[in-house]
């Protein structure tokens, strides 16, 4: 009774293939019944959700530290074109260098300190018998933010970040360099914070000229070996 089945060439299964597609079959078989002749709805693309800041880790470690302050958009002076220039060091070094922001110096050489200032720096040290390997070097604020100015709250901010980076650090000692970061981890400008220990998070520290500014104004090294003399001094 049923018609004879009849086969069909390549070119008339593509033609067939075609014309579904155009007519809107997309599946052989479906549950609800559907209009084949109207186009299919299109369902809208979810939007995607933002990008969230990094948010501030817990602190147990310094490297969880580093890894914030190389990612993270919630530091303080923190821009889409400010440049990061991240700490390096050992752990538990002989000397932490604490200085200011970075300068255009320092953001070519990729360090805190850099060019003939980290030279003069790596003499300092040795003056002390600390070599350049087992110190640690950081930054108040590891941005370099050309035209953006650090206001009493971005201080404040970098102020307890630095705090956090010295406990997890565990430096024997500490030297803060320049005016900056005497005025935020010892509430004093450079000129009142040398010449005394201080104690930062339990690290001994003393406060002296960064090594840009005695190249600045030589007359000041000898006041800068007094500052290493009294860090190095024992404490017993």
């Amino acid at each position: 009774m049923g018609g004879e089945l009849q086969s069909i060439g390549v070119a008339e299964a593509r033609n067939a293939l075609a014309w579904w597609l155009e007519a809107g079959v997309d599946v052989a078989i479906q549950e609800e019944p559907r209009d084949w002749l109207n186009p299919a709805p299109t369902t809208p693309a979810a939007e995607s959700a933002p990008v969230a800041n990094v948010v501030e880790p817990s602190h147990e470690t310094l490297a969880a530290l580093q890894q914030w302050l190389a990612s993270s958009a919630q530091l303080p002076l923190a821009t889409a074109t400010a440049k990061r220039i991240l700490p390096h060091g050992p752990e538990n070094a002989a000397v932490m260098l604490l200085s200011d922001a970075p300068s255009l110096e320092d953001l070519g050489a990729g360090q805190p300190i850099g060019g003939a200032a980290w030279e003069l720096a790596k003499k300092m040290l040795a003056a002390i018998n600390v070599s350049a390997d087992d110190a640690y070097s950081a930054s108040l604020s590891c941005f370099n933010s050309p035209g953006v100015r650090m206001t009493k709250e971005d201080r404040a901010a970098c102020a307890e970040i630095a705090r956090k980076h010295v406990a997890l650090a565990k430096p024997k000692r500490l030297l803060v360099l320049g005016d900056g970061p005497a005025q935020a981890l010892l509430g004093k400008p450079l000129a009142q914070a040398r010449g005394h220990v201080h104690k930062i998070e339990g690290v001994r520290a003393v406060a002296t000229f960064h090594p840009r500014q005695l190249i600045q104004n030589s007359a000041n090294k000898s006041y800068a070996w007094k500052d290493l003399l009294l860090l190095m001094e024992d404490e017993s």
